[in-house]
């Protein structure tokens, strides 16, 4: 009877290669490829050049009234912020800005958990979509006032609007992008209805929804300075969108280009700082985006 045939065994062995002498292995980079490779170093160059572009147009054009400088807007500012009334006008706002941006964020986030529930949620969730995501958040602020009076709650009302629709889009778009096997993952571990929202969905769509939050979040934000001027001209109080309008009707342009640079200052700080540290300790830790 033939035997089996064996494979030979090859015997197993270490090879210790000697350590790579010849040329180093790490390079320093230069100091200034380093200095280019930091993001606030690269964005402020650009804020520093346009703040330049500023004050030479503003030197040339040499019309206070109609483009102050930089240095002339700088001094308004700090100005403003010694006195306290800027600051006050700030806190008006953001306080505003807060109630509506959550509570939009809130009601997105049920209309759309309710939308990949139920063919009825989203029936619901595209009819609403497409009439009232074209309308201009600012258009229903005569109603707002009417229904609501001459309150807080109509600058919130306008900001739910501004913020509900988009981020509903965003939020759906990533929920229907995640990928089928996540999802029968999810079924296989018994996940249904709000936990399988909360566990499956959410962080699979967190993404596009960080993504409608910043849309929101700009809407919102846009949308109340445009009402203030407004709700600041009918009711005589608001925040820093009243600031810019009254400063205006008395012919501060210095004052109203500081209150703008404030506008524009609370832009940067939410982006680079709020979103830009959200997205790292989540999307990118994980490898979700590069």
């Amino acid at each position: 009877m033939n035997q089996p045939l064996v494979p030979p065994i090859r015997p197993e062995y270490d090879r210790v290669l000697a350590p790579f002498v010849e040329a180093p292995v790490e390079r320093v980079l230069p100091l200034s490829t380093r200095l280019w490779q930091q993001d606030w170093l690269r964005k402020g160059l650009i804020l520093a050049v346009l703040a330049l572009a500023w004050e030479g147009l503003a030197r040339w054009q040499d019309n206070d009234l109609l483009l102050p400088g930089f240095l002339q807007t700088l001094s308004a500012l700090v100005e403003g912020l010694a006195s306290g009334e800027l600051l006050d006008r700030v806190r008006i706002s953001l306080i505003v800005l807060a109630q509506g941006y959550l509570s939009g964020i809130a009601l997105a986030f049920a209309l759309t958990t309710l939308a990949v529930s139920t063919q009825f949620g989203r029936d619901l969730l595209s009819t609403l979509t497409a009439m009232f995501n074209p309308l201009p958040a600012i258009a229903l602020l005569p109603l707002a006032l009417l229904w609501f009076g001459l309150g807080s709650a109509s600058l919130v009302f306008v900001l739910i609007h501004s913020v509900l629709w988009p981020l509903a889009l965003n939020t759906f778009a990533g929920f229907q992008g995640v990928p089928e096997t996540l999802r029968m993952a999810g079924r296989n571990y018994g996940l249904k209805g709000l936990p399988y929202v909360r566990q499956i969905l959410i962080p699979a769509a967190l993404p596009a929804i960080l993504s409608g939050l910043k849309i929101g979040w700009a809407f919102a934000w846009r949308t109340l300075i445009a009402a203030e001027l407004v709700f600041g001209a009918a009711s005589g109080r608001g925040g820093l969108g009243w600031y810019i309008f009254q400063n205006r009707n008395e012919l501060y342009t210095d004052r109203v280009f500081a209150g703008l640079l404030v506008v524009i200052a609370i832009g940067l700080i939410v982006e680079n700082l709020v979103f830009a540290s959200l997205e790292r300790l989540t999307v990118r830790r994980w490898g979700m985006v590069r």
